[in-house]
């Protein structure tokens, strides 16, 4: 049976975490969603956020974005391959609807799935 948890092993915590993926990252990404990737060794994919107050000023839209970035790396996580992800956002994600946001980070996943 797969797990589909959120564990804290899956998240990236530490600034060594994500200066390890800025320094040397593979980059997908549309107008609203950038996507840095970075193999690692632990043999499972972990997950980074950068949703900063500048870009996303309130913070209930942050909260939103964040929510639908961990829960389709959550559903996705063992299809994609063993990579430190970071996720930035830009200004103009604010107009699209959840749908499209969900429909353009499934994309973008897809391009590191095994």
């Amino acid at each position: 049976m797969i797990n589909y948890f959120f564990k804290k092993e899956l998240r990236l915590l530490t600034s060594s975490n994500f200066q390890y993926v800025f320094s040397k990252p593979s980059k997908k990404n549309t107008g609203e969603i950038i996507i840095l990737g970075r193999l690692n060794l632990l043999g499972y994919p972990r997950l980074g956020l950068s949703v900063s107050r500048k870009n996303i000023k309130y913070a209930h839209d942050r909260n939103l974005i964040k929510r639908l970035i961990r829960e389709t790396f959550r559903l996705l996580q063992h299809q994609l391959t063993s990579m430190d992800f970071i996720v930035l956002i830009k200004k103009n994600i604010l107009y699209l609807r959840n749908k499209k946001i969900i429909d353009t980070l499934k994309l973008l996943w897809s391009y590191y799935f095994q």
